[in-house]
């Protein structure tokens, strides 16, 4: 059985993830997918809440509010 789907702002800190989906309307989906945040995109959480959720994603590293970094459900990668 496959991992449970988490949101991004959940994961410790060093974990490797992939993202399922992402919960959000339409101009924040667009936003995210622009920042290359799409499903099936492997991301490492760099650091964790309270303050931004800092992700590194194809190389490049973003800092994202708590609140968007919730509606980003992910599985942690083995």
């Amino acid at each position: 059985m496959g991992a449970p789907v988490i949101p991004l702002a959940a994961v410790p800190p060093g974990r490797e993830v992939i993202a399922v989906a992402i919960r959000a309307g339409r101009g924040l989906t667009l936003r995210l997918m622009e920042m290359g945040i799409l499903p099936g995109t492997r991301m490492r959480v760099l650091k964790p809440p309270p303050g931004p959720v800092v992700i590194e994603v194809r190389g490049a590293r973003l800092a994202l509010g708590w609140g968007v970094a919730q509606k980003i459900l992910v599985q942690v990668v083995a």
